[in-house]
């Protein structure tokens, strides 16, 4: 018996744009993302495109992101970015050349290597279009592309507001289809945050598939025969998959998983945090306050505050024997597995996409070696994706799945509880009340002006429901730039509700809130009353 090892990387980041500023701090959460982790992914798959590699692997892009990653805007100030980056790397050259430490100027020389790179590698072998690269890479059947819910909003606390549901994932699924021209088959449900019944709005947009926690299948109305180890039938032809926790642990835990080995780069170490304001500029602008760089000069070493310096080839080595071990423990696993099952199991490795290189630097180098060890032929466990196994087995059980997420405590306090509670009731009364205005003017023959308005409202109650500001809340850091983003979201938001209410519409206003928040192009405000109307029995007293 063979097995599938179906890896799933989810990438994502909230809308952070802001055009009003010519620089600004949360900005740099993309372009972070793209330096050490899109990028990476993407010379990753040319090379097993080049070595023609036959393997599959799945990739989640958010709205959100697709966004962020096709602003033009956004694409310039990225280049500014690396080219202040690699303006810092170079006086790093020359100050650890300055105070004698040949270690710390070889890894300054390594970092300017590396960030060379992957400038050039952005600006000539993409020409700034890595989503061009992603559908390139899916068209050759290597990469299965899939997307999430318009801002990645969790699901289970907008249950009470079902046009609110429905919109979320509508206008993610639109977003997709306008972008890379094909419907997904696969659905990320921001946090694998579940509720029974959530599949049927799943079905109604074409999606096959979507992602739990293990115990989303393991405590499902029916126990399901196979565990974790085959998809659920949700009664409608859709399939929940459920993470393997064992998976998870080898990659996510930083302290018994790979990224706590001693030779990997440390996270923390930042020269952001250890040099002064005048060495890091132009990178780091005192008004702005300290942030990470990417140069780091120190590897994990162990749980001591003394570290050692890094040793990159020492760190690739260790990844590639991580991959090994991964591969191994999975062969182990289904040698247990044979007496228990009469089908392939199926490995499901759901991850965020910034863990791989941003988070752990290495993660890369890991995956890539893992496909490689497991590329389909006559391995004994190899690499897939959803769609490819449906299509292999279609013997599957019936079962409802449980309420779930992958969150701390597996279901939704963490983004519920005393820090984010507050955001709630807010959200709840902005969604109806959109829907409730949408209903009033359902008869009049608005002006373009009114749609304009209604559009914007729309993505301004679309953009607060995002489930990073209480996920924030809840982490602290960052706290204050949450909030902010839920106020400002909701301000203009009730702005326009009492502006088309009164049929007062300052035009000027409106064009700076549509430049400020230049997101969701083609929404159309009437398909959330129509998703309402559809779904009002998932109205909920909860």
């Amino acid at each position: 018996m063979k097995a599938y090892l179906n890896i799933v990387l989810h990438a994502h980041l909230p809308y952070v744009r802001h055009p009003e500023h010519e620089r600004f701090f949360e900005e740099n959460w993309l372009f972070e993302a793209i330096t050490e982790c899109y990028l990476p992914l993407l010379k990753m798959l040319d090379r097993l495109q080049a070595d023609s590699v036959d393997c599959r692997f799945s990739l989640s892009l958010s709205p959100t992101l697709i966004t962020l990653l096709k602003d033009p805007l956004l694409q310039q100030r990225y280049l500014q970015y690396m080219d202040h980056l690699l303006t810092l790397v170079d006086k790093e050259i020359s100050r650890t050349r300055s105070i004698g430490q040949d270690d710390l100027q070889a890894l300054a020389l390594y970092y300017r290597d590396c960030f060379s790179t992957i400038r050039h590698a952005y600006l000539h072998d993409y020409a700034g279009d890595l989503l061009a690269a992603f559908k390139k890479h899916h068209l050759s059947g290597r990469l299965q592309l899939m997307t999430t819910a318009a801002t990645h909003a969790f699901l289970p606390l907008l249950k009470p507001c079902p046009a609110a549901v429905h919109s979320q994932i509508q206008v993610g699924i639109s977003v997709f289809e306008q972008q890379f021209g094909f419907k997904p088959k696969g659905f990320w449900l921001p946090e694998c945050g579940y509720f029974p019944g959530l599949e049927k709005q799943l079905k109604s947009f074409g999606i096959d598939y979507f992602f739990l926690d293990s115990h989303g299948l393991l405590e499902a109305n029916q126990q399901p025969h196979y565990g974790v180890y085959a998809p659920l039938d949700c009664g409608n032809g859709v399939f929940a998959f459920g993470r393997d926790a064992q998976s998870s642990e080898m990659v996510w835990s930083s302290r018994s998983g790979y990224p706590g080995n001693p030779d990997y780069r440390e996270f923390h170490r930042d020269i952001g945090y250890e040099l002064t304001l005048e060495e890091l500029s132009p990178m780091i602008l005192e008004e702005q306050g300290r942030g990470y760089t990417g140069i780091k000069y120190f590897k994990v070493t162990g749980d001591t505050e003394q570290k050692s310096w890094y040793q990159p080839e020492r760190a690739i080595e260790q990844a590639r024997q991580d991959a090994q071990d991964f591969v191994r423990g999975l062969q182990q696993r289904l040698a247990d597995l044979q007496e228990g099952m009469d089908q392939p199991p199926v490995f499901m490795a759901p991850y965020d996409a910034e863990l791989f290189g941003h988070w752990w630097f290495e993660g890369p180098i890991w995956l890539e070696q893992v496909l490689r060890l497991t590329a389909q032929g006559e391995n004994d466990v190899q690499n897939s994706d959803c769609r490819q196994y449906l299509t292999l087995y279609s013997n599957h059980q019936q079962s409802q799945p449980a309420a779930s997420s992958w969150g701390e405590e597996g279901y939704s306090s963490y983004w519920l509880n005393e820090s984010n509670a507050w955001i709630y009731p807010l959200l709840h009364k902005a969604s109806d009340d959109l829907h409730q205005l949408i209903q009033d003017l359902a008869h009049v023959r608005l002006t373009p002006l009114q749609t304009r308005a209604l559009n914007q409202a729309m993505r301004s109650v679309l953009l607060s429901q995002a489930s990073d500001w209480p996920f924030i809340l809840k982490s602290g850091a960052g706290k204050e730039y949450a909030e902010k983003r839920i106020e400002d979201y909701l301000a203009r938001f009730n702005y326009l509700y009492d502006a088309i209410r009164k049929n007062r519409i300052n035009e000027r206003y409106l064009v700076a809130l549509e430049i400020m928040d230049e997101i969701f192009p083609d929404i159309d405000y009437r398909d959330y009353k129509k998703t309402a109307d559809n779904n009002i029995g998932m109205k909920s007293q909860s």
